[in-house]
């Protein structure tokens, strides 16, 4: 995916990943209610979807039905990806420091990286 996607396409993307295909009507009946987000707004939002090439849609009489052209697992890994390239030099390492030492990390989370690691390790 080689555009970036805004925290209001994200929102749509959300719903979208959860279950699709989906009018514009299902997209904006999804959306959290503390968006208070008019079909019209929806509607624009998956328009920039659409030029994105980041979704595909389907006629269904006189509405469009809208589906992910992109999956979540696939947005997220090269969301992280470009958050540690430009943040971390592209390191794993120092990000984990860096919330390491703001106190982000909660005993339950040090587990489960310990855990993650041991689980890799083999």
């Amino acid at each position: 995916m080689a555009e970036r996607i805004s925290d209001a396409e994200h929102a749509v993307m959300e719903v979208l990943w959860d279950e699709s295909p989906l009018t514009a009507q299902d997209v904006a009946e999804r959306i959290s209610p503390a968006r208070d987000w008019s079909a019209n707004t929806v509607k624009t939002l998956l328009g920039r979807l659409l030029a994105k090439n980041i979704i595909a849609h389907e006629e269904d009489g006189r509405r469009y039905r809208y589906r992910p052209l992109v999956a979540r697992g696939d947005y997220v890994e090269g969301e992280s990806r470009k958050l540690m390239d430009r943040l971390f030099g592209g390191k794993l390492t120092p990000l984990v420091a860096h919330l390491a030492e703001r106190d982000a990390l909660t005993s339950k989370d040090i587990a489960e990286l310990e855990a993650l690691l041991k689980d890799l390790r083999q």
